[in-house]
């Protein structure tokens, strides 16, 4: 049997070897692309497999202590992230006043944002697969900073102003929202992953009813809405002195491969391949679509909603002038805070629970999660003009359950991609949820109500009923989220077991070669009975089967 593997074995190898060929630890091959190429040769097999080898001089391993310090900085950028992010919407009636505009003139604000936001984060997906995340996200943050400051002294005649800034900021997020992350990813692994990812997606609900908070207290402390947008600024400062100074760049990979990396250089339209035949990925990417349409068009909408709820019932006068009550922008921004961290840690102990009991659990979680919210939804639409406490307590369970998804769906991206594409498909994901989802969400809402409100233009009754019409759209989302979530379940154990077995087929691969002290031509040339030495059976081998398989896959295809 051995005598029939040795003559197999240097029979295929003497067919496809081209030049010395030596252990790669003599002399490492040059690292290509991870998709096969056309034709059956010795190179491109090495080139696939080694290219996912990261050399020694490389990044060093990232200690315990300065991870946990980077993902303290990484959750305090993100809180600013998603403060900045909404605190247009704390002030949004300040704004419509101050302006003078109608709900889809308001809602262009968060449209132009999360527009520039997609179009920029495939960008900085491929930059964050092939150079220093390190820089970029320096970078993103000194242009986040800048013009979120400037937007802050726009005056009255010039709205159009405001709406390019606000783009130009969803410019500077985009870089740092794709590669975080994946940053993330490549300091922990396993349960403890789950848990960090956990604590950085917390910080979405949090930062996002902290930014309504912040807003309306800094408009009715200063009486200037202005300064709602100075607040973020000022404290991302920190956040990039902090990033500059303590954040590491850690190898792509480092949690899986004990702080070596994995490696692999591939064109933009074979990472695209690749995430487009991942079943888990796109399935999962349209419930995240769903989540981000039906989130989006709530956090923007619902403070205002509640406001003209409020007037119906003559609890309030309607806001001519500024500052306007920011009662429910106060209540709204808690009971976000309050329930993201809540859902956040419910939705990973689920996942931590049962994930090892039922491979499928974590869309499983996501979907009943999206499917729970949608009775909530409809009756907080309806109760409204009736109730505002009865309101609040089904927007406290609807948030809720739509929190288990945060750091659930981000997890599921982490383990069913490979570690050389996160940073891709982060962007890819993020881009097709903002393109189809929030991007257009506050707008059509917003356009929907005006439609609406046309027919009655001077009835401040009708302007809560026309905004109360357009909310509708949400909880048919919402159904189509769950549904795309549930599809998922379908896949997801064979895509993430895929991924493992790469990660473990590079981690022998690597302890293999490096064990290997001869080169291959030198075994080649032994004769038969020096041959069944350790080192040159081991190189022999493990080739001879990596060749085979090269072959089968191929044939199969």
């Amino acid at each position: 049997m051995e005598g029939w593997i040795y003559h197999s074995f240097t029979f295929i190898v003497t067919c496809f070897l081209n030049g010395s060929v030596e252990a790669p630890k003599e002399n490492p091959a040059p690292r290509r692309s991870l998709s096969s190429s056309p034709g059956l040769q010795y190179g491109a097999l090495v080139n696939s497999v080694t290219s996912l080898t990261t050399p020694e001089s490389q990044n060093p391993p990232i200690s315990n202590r300065q991870a946990y310090v980077t993902m303290a900085v990484l959750c305090y950028i993100n809180l600013l992230n998603y403060m900045e992010r909404y605190t247009i919407a704390g002030v949004l009636l300040n704004i419509q006043t101050f302006f003078k505009i109608r709900d889809s003139t308001a809602a262009l604000l968060q449209t132009v944002f999360i527009c520039s936001f997609l179009l920029l984060a495939p960008l900085f997906g491929y930059l964050g697969d092939r150079y220093n995340r390190k820089f970029i996200m320096i970078g993103g943050l000194c242009v986040w900073l800048l013009t979120a400051a400037a937007s802050s002294f726009v005056t009255e005649s010039y709205f159009w102003l405001l709406a390019l800034l606000r783009g130009l900021v969803g410019i500077g997020e985009a870089s740092y929202s794709t590669i975080a992350p994946t940053i993330i990813g490549d300091l922990f692994t396993g349960g403890k992953r789950s848990i960090m990812i956990c604590i950085f997606y917390i910080f979405i609900p949090v930062g996002s009813g902290l930014g309504y908070i912040a807003g309306a207290g800094s408009a009715y402390l200063t009486g200037d809405w202005h300064w709602a947008l100075r607040i973020t600024p000022i404290m991302g400062v920190i956040g990039l002195i902090l990033m500059i100074f303590l954040c590491p760049n850690p190898a792509r990979g480092a949690a899986e491969t004990n702080g070596e990396g994995v490696v692999a250089k591939s064109s933009y339209l074979e990472d695209i391949k690749y995430l487009l035949k991942n079943k888990s990925y796109v399935w999962s990417s349209l419930g995240v679509t769903a989540l981000a349409f039906l989130t989006g068009a709530l956090a923007f909408w619902v403070p205002t909603f509640l406001s003209r709820a409020r007037v119906t019932q003559e609890l309030h006068q309607p806001c001519t002038d500024e500052p306007c009550d920011s009662t429910d922008s106060y209540i709204f921004g808690a009971v976000t805070v309050a329930t993201g961290i809540l859902g956040g840690a419910v939705g990973t102990t689920l996942s931590r629970t049962f994930r090892d009991k039922v491979p499928y659990a974590d869309p499983l979680i996501c979907g009943v999660g999206m499917l729970g919210s949608v009775p909530c939804i409809f009756i907080i639409i309806f109760v409204a003009a009736s109730s505002i406490p009865a309101t609040y307590v089904f927007i406290f369970c609807g948030e809720l359950l739509l929190s288990l998804n945060w750091a659930v769906m981000a997890d599921i991206l982490l383990y069913v991609v490979v570690p050389t594409r996160r940073a891709t498909a982060e962007a890819l994901q993020i881009s097709f949820a903002h393109l189809l989802g929030d991007a257009g969400s506050p707008y059509l809402i917003g356009v929907i109500s005006d439609a609406v409100r046309s027919s009655k233009p001077d009835d401040l009754n009708w302007s809560f009923h026309s905004l109360k019409v357009s909310l509708l759209v949400c909880p048919f989302i919402g159904i189509l989220g769950g549904a795309f979530f549930l599809f998922t379940t379908k896949y997801i154990t064979e895509d993430s077991k895929a991924v493992l077995r790469l990660i473990e087929g590079n981690e022998v691969l690597k302890r293999r070669t490096q064990n290997t002290s001869m080169p291959l031509r030198a075994c080649l040339s032994m004769p038969t009975i020096q041959f069944r030495s350790a080192d040159c059976k081991i190189t022999s081998l493990f080739i001879l089967r990596m060749v085979l398989r090269k072959y089968l896959l191929e044939k199969k295809v």
